[in-house]
Formats: C-alpha cells, structure tokens, sequence
C-alpha cells in the first residue's frame, strides 16, 4: 500500500514539473513574441481601426474629431477628382500589369538560357530596381523629353515624329508605364527562381516526341511557371492600385497634365496632408482597400482555371 502511494506521489511530482515547465516555455514563447505583438499592435491594428473611425467623422488632425457618419463617402462619390484618380489609377493598371508579365516572364526565360556572360547579364537587369525613384525619374524625364530627349532623337533618326510623351495627355500614362518595365528585376528574379523548379523530365520528355522550343514554352514552360505569375499579378495589381512615388514625383503633386496623372494615393495623400482632411483621405484609403480586395478575390477564383502545379493531373 505504502509503495503504490510513493508511486502515486511520484506521478504527481512529474505530472506538476511538466506542467510548470510547460508554462514556462509557453512564457518564453510569449516574451519573445512580445516585440511583435506590440508592433502589430501599435503599427497595423490601431492605425486600421482608428482610420475606420475617421471616416466616419470630420478630422482634420488640429481640431477634435466630429462625427458625422457616411457623409465622406457621399461626397467623395460625388466627387469628379475622386472618378478621375480612380480611372487614372485602373487605366494604368490595365496597362502595366500585363505588359510587366510579358516582358518579365520573356527576359527572364532569356536569362534562363545558358549563355556566356548569364551571370553578368543578370546584375545588368537587376541593377535598375536598386536606382531611387527620384533618380529614375529625373533620368527618363530627360530622356523622354519632346524636344531633346533621346528618345524622341532616335525616333527621328529612323522618321518618325516622337509625341509629346509626359507633356501629352495621351501619352503621360504609357509613358509612365515603359518607366516601370525598366524595373523589374525583382519579379524577374521570382520568375528565374520558377523556371528552375521545373523539372527537366518534362522536358526530356518533350524532346523524345519531337517537341520544339515553341511548343516546350507553350505546353510546359509558360503552364508550370503559372503559379508564379500568379503570385506576380496579385502583387503587381496591389502596387499598381497604390502607384504614389512616381507620378507625384513626375508631377511634383499636381498630377498634370491636364490631371492625366493625378492617381488615386495623389489625391489621398493631398487631402491628407494638404488639405488637412483626415477623415475624407480615410474613407478614400478604405474604398480603395475594398477596391484592392475585390479585384484580389476575383483573381483568386479564377486561378483554379488557369494555374497549374507540377505533379497536378
């Protein structure tokens, strides 16, 4: 009787010191987390939900906040510079997206190619993602200049009459969007870390029944590489959609000309931090959160048609 309570004693003692040693790693967990946590917190969750108050309410930082309801989304929707910032932004989104997948997708599988120099070539195409976007901007406004540019130099070189480029209503939004595809070496570094994950199976395969090069990119190149371009395309519609940097350093805010580049964040940001209209510029920020989210969602769905693993039947 006496052995089977030590036994019982015994259980008990190590059923308590597993228990306290796992609430003291559970602590630990914790307190490392912390910083995190507070981060989170402190940077995400109360600017979110304070800036979903504030669109509810006229702020304008100085003065206590007054709450008045939906009335900011009333006005804005009836607000001609909110439309034309929202065209703007969705036309140059319709534009760079894809064209950004075309030319990220072709360069990378050229730089795929095993080639002397590939390594070079690579840093070449990567290098123009690291220029600060003010530099690139006071390099393409010279370059893309109507009357001694060279561009436009070139283009008369060979006879034709180049446009008017960034000084053109026309032409403003494609030439942003040719100042983008200048660079895209960070999605064309997903794109060649993709192309390597496909196996050369399919490939060895493909050359036993006599493929050629255009139908081993067409049947097996381009359908494997799908789930990257995927990736790509959500995350180009996201930066597209909140294009800022840019055309406000093009335009130094003004969005000329002719407002052809006044993008949504422009507009915001002005109401923001210009025009002091704390709440109005967060109830744009959350339509354009929704705007972000929906167009993410119809994505989503869609890729079970056209995104394809490998191993997939």
């Amino acid at each position: 009787m006496s052995h089977l309570t030590e036994v019982t004693n015994v259980k008990a003692k190590a059923s308590k010191k597993t228990t306290s040693m796992e609430t003291r790693i559970r602590r630990a967990g914790i307190l490392f987390a912390l910083p995190w946590i507070i981060g989170l917190l402190a940077f995400y969750a109360y600017p979110l939900f304070s800036s979903m108050y504030y669109s509810l309410t006229n702020y304008n930082v100085i003065s206590p906040s007054q709450w008045i309801g939906f009335e900011n989304y009333i006005t804005l929707f009836n607000d001609d510079l909110f439309w034309k910032g929202l065209k703007n932004t969705l036309a140059y989104a319709l534009m760079q997206v894809p064209l950004a997948i075309m030319f990220g997708v072709t360069l990378a599988m050229l730089l795929n190619l095993p080639v002397f120099g590939q390594g070079f070539l690579r840093t070449v195409f990567f290098l123009p993602s690291l220029l600060p976007v003010i530099a690139t901007t006071i390099l393409w406004q010279w370059l893309l200049n109507p009357q001694f540019g060279l561009v436009n130099a070139f283009l008369e070189k060979i006879g034709i009459t180049g446009p008017g480029w960034l000084g053109d209503t026309t032409w403003s939004k494609p030439s942003l969007v040719i100042m983008t595809l200048w660079v895209l070496g960070n999605s064309i570094l997903i794109y060649l870390a993709g192309l390597q994950d496909i196996s050369k199976d399919y490939y060895e395969a493909a050359d036993i029944d006599g493929a050629n090069w255009l139908q081993k990119t067409f049947h097996i190149t381009i359908p494997l590489l799908t789930p990257v371009i995927f990736f790509n395309m959500i995350m180009g519609v996201i930066h597209a959609l909140q294009e800022f940097t840019l055309p406000y350093a093009l335009t130094y805010g003004t969005g000329n000309p002719a407002e052809s580049l006044l993008f949504y964040s422009m507009y915001l940001y002005n109401n923001a931090f210009l025009y002091m209209k704390m709440g109005y510029a967060s109830a744009m920020a959350w339509i354009l959160f929704v705007v972000v989210m929906l167009i993410t969602v119809v994505l989503l769905k869609s890729s079970g048609k056209w995104v394809f693993y490998q191993g997939d039947d």
